[in-house]
């Protein structure tokens, strides 16, 4: 076994985008989420304004420092599956959301200005397969809102 120095882990820990990117399943991403948010539960991140009334284009543009999305993507793992920014957008297609799900965990109108990580990651989990409620279950994240 080699033993390396903190210095050298932190510069082995960034991303190599020639490196093989692992395959994570939607689940795996879901979960990895919402266990960083659960890390400071107590944590403030900033929500993003009006997802709701923005077009398209500009919505998938969207982000803020220090929001859920900024939470994700400092994971060097969710970087190394796949996740190129902290952009709405790109939290859309990475985690494979809606606007509706999305918007309903990041958005201004449903927590004001900032909402606690642990706020997040309860609405993150709800994401996930139920275990054991068979059809409901899965209706449940068909639906989930």
């Amino acid at each position: 076994m080699k033993h390396l120095a903190l210095e050298q882990l932190q510069v082995l820990e960034e991303t190599d985008p020639d490196y093989p990117r692992q395959i994570l399943s939607r689940n795996e991403r879901i979960e990895r989420w919402a266990e960083l948010l659960e890390r400071n539960p107590a944590r403030r991140l900033t929500t993003l304004y009006q997802t709701e009334f923005q077009s398209a284009g500009t919505r998938d543009a969207m982000r803020a420092d220090g929001s859920a999305l900024t939470v994700a993507f400092e994971d060097s793992y969710l970087r190394g599956s796949g996740l190129s920014d902290d952009s709405y957008g790109e939290a859309k297609r990475f985690f494979e959301l809606n606007d509706h799900q999305l918007h309903r965990m990041v958005c201004y109108c449903h927590f004001g200005a900032n909402v606690s990580a642990g706020t997040t990651a309860r609405y993150v989990r709800r994401f996930l397969p139920s275990q054991g409620k068979g059809m409901m279950g899965w209706l449940r994240q068909l639906f989930a809102v």
